[in-house]
């Protein structure tokens, strides 16, 4: 049996305007940190890496540490959704405590004469929210995790994995997705990114219906060969067509059940799957591996400290030992309207690993 557990309630008004691009409050959001993330293991053995932190300001220019999966939660919530669903597996307790308001925590430092106005205002938005935990007993892929919300969620939503961050101008690219499934009655709404080697990711195939937008008509997990440079990005809207389509297709790479071939089952029966391009000034931080994890603390640097910001550049490699120099891109890639403060300076720097000689001896 599926376990679910409801964390804080709220009665949910429906959105006045069903055709106000920026208001998603009638899609609930579904946020998978179900995954064992075997990249950043040994550290995410029983720390989840959707608490890896952002580092931000907090409002008077001091630092403040905030885990990805809460800037996740509050870009969804400036964008309207005010009902959550998180997928959480064995390890991730500290996802649902974060996501628990503490007032005796908060008294306590008011008592050593701090002021955790950020805490205060996080807990504020959970307690205007539904937030639900849904458990995913084993990791047995994104496309499991999505199925775990079939007798929770009705009608349309969102998914969002909780490795991920979309720095876009106002939060414009969740309108845009919502806007496109509305507009194109689609049965799935997938973000996209052109990336110049798309091996690792979900690739896909499609005719333009406008200028970023097209009508998919492939979708195939980690090709070998991939046939286009259109790749998924873990943000999607999805119609409640998808928990078939996930029913009806069995265990695909890694033996994991996976999103990629379920949009590919909607594609290939003539649904409608429609593909929103990211814009060049849309950048994606990817907290899911060491390298990426270094790539995204470099951009946010770059961001943080007012130089522009090259989303091309976050395909380039890392380098380990220092810094690169910023490429450019227009300084519209400012998170102003957006719910992640301003980022600050991070220098990243790892040294090299200096063995010592052995000492040589008899063999024992």
């Amino acid at each position: 049996m599926w376990g679910l557990h409801i964390l804080s309630n709220r009665r949910a008004t429906s959105s006045v305007d069903a055709e106000l691009p920026a208001n998603l409050e009638s899609y609930p959001a579904l946020i998978t940190a179900g995954g064992i993330g075997t990249r950043l293991l040994p550290f995410s053995k029983e720390i989840p890496k959707e608490m890896l932190p952002i580092i931000a300001h907090d409002g008077d220019d001091s630092l403040q540490l905030k885990p990805l999966v809460q800037a996740i939660f509050e870009q969804l919530y400036g964008a309207g959704v005010r009902n959550f669903y998180f997928v959480v597996g064995r390890g991730k307790r500290a996802i649902e405590d974060h996501f628990s308001p503490d007032s005796g925590f908060l008294e306590f430092l008011k008592k050593k004469g701090k002021s955790p106005a950020s805490m205060s205002d996080l807990y504020a938005k959970i307690r205007s929210s539904n937030l639900v935990f849904l458990n995913q007993t084993e990791p047995l892929g994104f496309g499991d995790a999505v199925l775990r919300a079939r007798t929770v969620i009705k009608g349309p939503f969102l998914v969002q994995a909780a490795d991920t961050f979309i720095l876009s101008n106002g939060d414009d690219y969740l309108s845009r997705l919502a806007r496109a499934h509305r507009k194109y009655h689609g049965a799935a709404t997938v973000l996209l990114r052109d990336v110049p080697h798309p091996r690792s990711y979900g690739v896909v195939e499609g005719d333009a219906l406008e200028p970023g937008i097209l009508r998919v008509t492939s979708a195939v997990e980690k090709p070998e060969r991939p046939r286009s440079n259109h790749a998924i990005m873990p943000v999607y809207v999805f119609s409640e067509d998808i928990f078939t389509a996930l029913s009806d297709i069995g265990p695909g790479r890694d033996g994991e059940l996976q999103l990629t071939d379920a949009i590919q089952r909607l594609a290939s029966t003539g649904q409608p799957v429609i593909g929103i391009l990211l814009r060049p000034d849309e950048i994606m931080l990817d907290l899911g591996s060491p390298e990426t994890m270094i790539q995204a603390l470099r951009l946010t640097m770059q961001h943080a400290s007012g130089k522009d910001v090259d989303a091309g550049d976050s395909e380039a490699p890392v380098a380990v030992g220092g810094m690169q120099n910023p490429n450019s891109i227009e300084d519209s890639a400012s998170t102003e309207n957006g719910s992640l403060p301003p980022l600050v300076p991070v220098m990243i720097e790892v040294p090299p690993v200096s063995t010592p000689p052995r000492s040589e001896g008899p063999p024992s």
